[in-house]
């Protein structure tokens, strides 16, 4: 009996963990609703041949100033293509997330098939990350789709496999960061309008709000940080400005490029002092991707929280 049984076991592990990927019935209701017809294939083309002519373009305009086939100039236009799709991709994430999960559980509410769901067995769990999850599907569908055009700037030289590994990385985080925004003002608002304006606010300040602050307070750190005879003041402003950057995703994916090109490393580097001491300091990617992934866990819990308040 022992031999007949222990060979099921594993079996049945392995699908306890797809269980837990595709056994919601949220998920799999809204992924089916998602791709049914040509609207989720129509979406994808036309977002690829979007970004193929965005790329070319950027690569027609470079090749028509300068003479582009290999070596040094080959690499610049590599780069920039890279950089151009990278860019593209994070705008529309930054602002494509939020529309795909602001009304997931106040559209529930809206369309009075929220208290349907509730007197189900389905639980709250269940309900908030099956949204999560069916939205953030296919917008990591998308990222994923668009990485052979990033993978075009091979051809030209300029681009390692590490850039675009980070590129992914701070792509997918975005995703997951900005929609479960989204769910939180969703379970959090009634109506899709309010969630609507308050995880769009929230887009807006990240991107580029930071910007600004940032724009306004570098003059008037500078003077402190030029001025200062205390290293210790000198090394708490450039930590404070370093995490404003790591918390933005445009400045994160600009400034670790940058530290990538000038200090060759994509994880670790030094700056002096004005009394010539080093600090240590890491890329803004390794400081990005953490925090946006706690804050995404903590308001996945926030909202499975407010869901089953509401239904108490």
């Amino acid at each position: 009996m022992t031999e007949s049984t222990a060979p099921s076991a594993a079996p049945k592990r392995l699908g306890t963990l797809r269980e837990r990927l595709l056994a919601n019935p949220v998920t799999l209701k809204e992924l089916r609703g998602r791709m049914r017809g040509t609207r989720a294939f129509v979406v994808l083309t036309v977002y690829l041949v979007l970004m193929s002519g965005f790329a070319s373009l950027l690569y027609f305009a470079y090749a028509a100033s300068t003479n582009v086939t290999s070596g040094p100039q080959g690499q610049i236009v590599g780069k920039i293509v890279f950089g151009g799709i990278v860019g593209i991709e994070l705008f529309l994430v930054c602002f494509i997330s939020p529309a795909f999960t602001a009304g997931a559980i106040s559209g529930e509410r809206e369309r009075r098939t929220y208290d349907l769901l509730r007197t189900t067995l389905l639980p709250a769990r269940s309900l908030v990350t099956g949204k999560l999850t069916s939205a953030a599907s296919f917008i990591i569908l998308l990222l994923l789709a668009a990485i052979p055009l990033q993978s075009l700037a091979f051809l030209l030289g300029g681009v390692a496999p590490e850039e675009v590994l980070i590129a992914q990385g701070i792509l997918i985080t975005t995703a997951l960061a900005f929609g479960t925004v989204g769910v939180f003002f969703s379970a959090l608002m009634r109506r899709t309008l309010g969630a609507s304006v308050l995880t769009y606010t929230f887009a807006l300040l990240s991107t580029l709000g930071l910007p600004l602050l940032l724009l306004t307070l570098v003059p008037i750190t500078s003077v402190f940080y030029y001025n200062s005879p205390e290293p210790l003041v000198e090394a708490l402003l450039i930590y404070g400005g370093g995490f404003l950057v790591a918390i933005n995703p445009i400045a994160t994916a600009v400034a670790t490029e940058v530290i990538l090109v000038q200090e060759h490393t994509a994880f670790y580097f030094t700056i002096p002092l004005n009394n010539g001491v080093t600090i240590p300091l890491i890329s803004p990617w390794l400081i990005y991707i953490p925090f946006y992934l706690l804050l995404s866990a903590v308001l996945l819990i926030l909202s499975i929280a407010i869901v089953r308040r509401v239904e108490k």
